[in-house]
């Protein structure tokens, strides 16, 4: 007899903030004992503009549920208009998102203070709770894409097919 054991999903969540707000912001929350999933991965990053939106789509590629990018308040950025280029390209990145088919919800951009211990716990709970509820993200794991991958640098790993293509080796990815 099998019995099989069914886990509960568990989302994986990656968080990119600023240094100088948002993630001042985490330190706040957990000093103040406010809680927030361990899911949550925070990478930090010098100003919310450093994140480049290739960044977020190899989070999805990787496996994550839903990625957030945090920031200071517009008009507040410590590089004077850094959160001001994140915004524009977070926009340009959800339509491209939303046109290769990935949820809507599994991205976020928020603005939260280095004071605002609260509002990133809160966030952060929200942010969990609307993931769980979209489920395991399976768009960007695609398995028959890495297999055809796979297959692809296995022939150029070869030699023959590379020589055909007028390839070196030190041209292969």
């Amino acid at each position: 007899m099998s019995i099989e054991a069914k886990e509960e999903f568990t989302p994986k969540i990656v968080a990119f903030c600023c240094n100088w707000c948002s993630y001042a912001g985490a330190d706040l929350a957990g000093s103040s004992r406010l809680s927030y999933p361990a899911d949550v991965k925070i990478i930090r990053v010098p100003c919310s503009c450093r994140v480049n939106p290739m960044f977020i789509l190899r989070a999805f590629e990787k496996g994550a549920d839903g990625v957030i990018l945090c920031g200071c308040h517009p008009g507040d950025c410590h590089y004077s208009t850094g959160n001001y280029y994140a915004r524009r390209r977070m926009t340009l990145l959800f339509s491209m998102l939303d046109f290769i088919g990935v949820e809507n919800g599994r991205t976020r951009v928020e603005w939260v203070s280095a004071a605002e211990g609260v509002k990133f716990s809160q966030t952060m709970n929200e942010f969990v709770e609307k993931i769980h509820s979209l489920g395991k993200n399976v768009r960007l794991e695609d398995l028959r894409c890495r297999n055809i991958i796979d297959r692809a640098k296995e022939l150029l790993a070869d030699g023959t097919v590379a020589a055909c293509l007028g390839w070196k080796a030190g041209d292969l990815p």
